[in-house]
């Protein structure tokens, strides 16, 4: 069979769509540690997320009141997939995940898994359907986050509960990516879609059924601090970078980016907490990072000629 390198506008378009999703996996690589440092402090999962949307829904209030709400492309049952997947709905899993897993086991079983999750759905709503290099990747990136996770995390107990509402969550966040790219949205019409709906229903909620006297009481810094990681970093500058990796190189692709966030989280770790990664996770470290790149379709040194033609 003969043989071709991979064409450069194919690689252009892989390595603009990578920086995307690095980008935005280095900020949710910190988000998971900013949620459990709010939460060791003065605020809680709830507050977090109210902060989060609040600031991030009167940042993009403007763009969904000059675009609109996009029902002509998204229909009522896509509307709900962003604004559930892409808002707070996500948000409030992953907390409750959190409060039964530690941010290990919620990163593995989050990012980790997602590729295989975005994966499923995009079979079923896409019809997508992946080469074996690429399935391969897959199952990589699952065995590298159940190794830095640990043997134990796959130990029935009340852990399991976590586990199972973190995997949850990837299934609403797979869903909003398809749905974005089938749509063909742009990543700030989503991102801002997304924040103003959780706004809108999130917020009269939480103050009516919490109320904001922990946001008063904490410490005007801290409330800043996470403010601006929250609302801004987190839920504008990455949602937007993941929704034109998505347009860029797919919703599978860009899932498989996310999952070396546990590979980030242990890196990271090393000069900010002084924790080096045990053996088990530089092997996880490995695996991950090569089924990375074989999931995410990055170019090969060759590829037959009948290689797929990339995402429009």
């Amino acid at each position: 069979m003969p043989f071709r390198a991979a064409p450069a506008s194919d690689t252009s378009r892989f390595a603009l769509g990578a920086l995307c999703a690095m980008g935005t996996i280095l900020i949710w690589a910190g988000w998971l540690v900013a949620m459990r440092v709010g939460m060791a402090g003065h605020l809680g999962v709830l507050d977090l997320i109210a902060l989060r949307f609040a600031v991030a829904g009167a940042i993009l209030l403007p763009v969904v009141l000059r675009r609109g709400w996009a029902l002509d492309r998204l229909r009522w049952p896509g509307l709900l997939a962003i604004a559930i997947g892409g808002g707070a709905a996500y948000n409030l899993s992953v907390g409750a995940g959190l409060i039964f897993a530690p941010v290990a086991h919620a990163s593995a079983f989050t990012q980790g898994v997602l590729p295989l999750t975005t994966a499923i759905v995009a079979a079923i709503m896409l019809g997508e359907r992946l080469p074996g290099v690429r399935k391969l990747g897959i199952g990589l990136i699952v065995a590298g986050a159940v190794t830095i996770a640990g043997v134990s995390a796959l130990a029935l107990g009340r852990q399991s509960i976590g586990h199972l509402i973190l995997v949850s969550a990837t299934l609403l966040w797979a869903t909003y990516s398809v749905v974005l790219r089938r749509s063909r949205l742009d990543g700030l019409h989503a991102t801002a879609i997304a924040a103003v709906a959780s706004c809108i229903v999130y917020l009269p909620l939480y103050l009516i059924l919490v109320g904001p006297q922990r946001l008063l009481a904490a410490p005007w810094q801290e409330v800043l601090w996470q403010g601006a990681y929250q609302g801004v970093l987190t839920a504008l500058v990455s949602m937007v970078l993941y929704g034109y990796a998505i347009a860029l190189i797919g919703p599978s692709a860009s899932a498989a980016f996310i999952s070396l966030g546990p590979v980030i989280a242990a890196l990271l770790a090393i000069p900010i907490l002084q924790e080096w990664p045990r053996p088990t996770d530089w092997i996880g470290i490995a695996v991950i990072s090569a089924g990375v790149y074989l999931a995410s379709g990055g170019p090969l040194p060759f590829t037959s000629a009948s290689r797929p033609a990339p995402p429009p």
